[in-house]
């Protein structure tokens, strides 16, 4: 397990998930930084890294490839090219990836939280998402979910999910850091 000190947490500070791990984060003294682009309203403030305008193009990708990889339809809109160039920063810069949603039959993940898992497994990250309706953590080891107990390894890790995070989510995430890093 890393030291609790040199981990930082990546993460956007949007409601929900990231504001929940956020706090995890804050409440085990875990650095934390979160991405953001101009005008985005984020529920955590701090440490906001504001993206310019030249650092989230470092992030752009053909919005055809991104519908191919999710298996759904994104429309060419400003705000969603942003927000996908700011989960492309978290994701760059963390080296293991946690994500709270729900698993799709085709193993993307709902949501704009699929994005950076699909990132996570092209950049070839450890990867796991907390599946609210099963109520259970999977990895994603040789191309398939798996079941399983993820621990924080790196120092440092994405979190990252859904806006309507469940009790048995921000449980989830507590459960996650207080392995890693001990009882408070």
């Amino acid at each position: 397990m890393p030291a609790k000190e040199n981990c930082t947490l990546y993460s956007g500070g949007l409601k929900g998930a990231e504001t929940a791990f956020g706090e995890a984060a804050e409440k085990w003294s875990i650095k934390e930084v979160n991405f953001c682009y101009t005008g985005q309203k984020t529920n955590r403030q701090k440490n906001l890294e504001i993206l310019s305008d030249t650092e989230l193009k470092r992030g752009d990708i053909s919005m055809e490839l991104v519908s191919k990889l999710m298996s759904r339809t994104y429309y060419e809109t400003e705000k969603i090219r942003k927000v996908l160039q700011t989960i492309f920063h978290m994701v760059n810069k963390g080296h293991q990836v946690f994500a709270i949603g729900t698993i799709l039959d085709d193993n993307t993940v709902k949501g704009g939280t699929g994005w950076a898992v699909e990132l996570a497994k092209l950049f070839n990250r450890p990867l796991a998402v907390y599946d609210q309706a099963k109520d259970n953590w999977y990895s994603w080891k040789e191309n398939a979910w798996v079941r399983d107990t993820p621990k924080i390894e790196h120092e440092t890790f994405v979190g990252s999910g859904t806006r309507n995070l469940s009790e048995n989510g921000k449980k989830a995430i507590e459960d996650l850091f207080e392995a890693a890093f001990g009882s408070l």
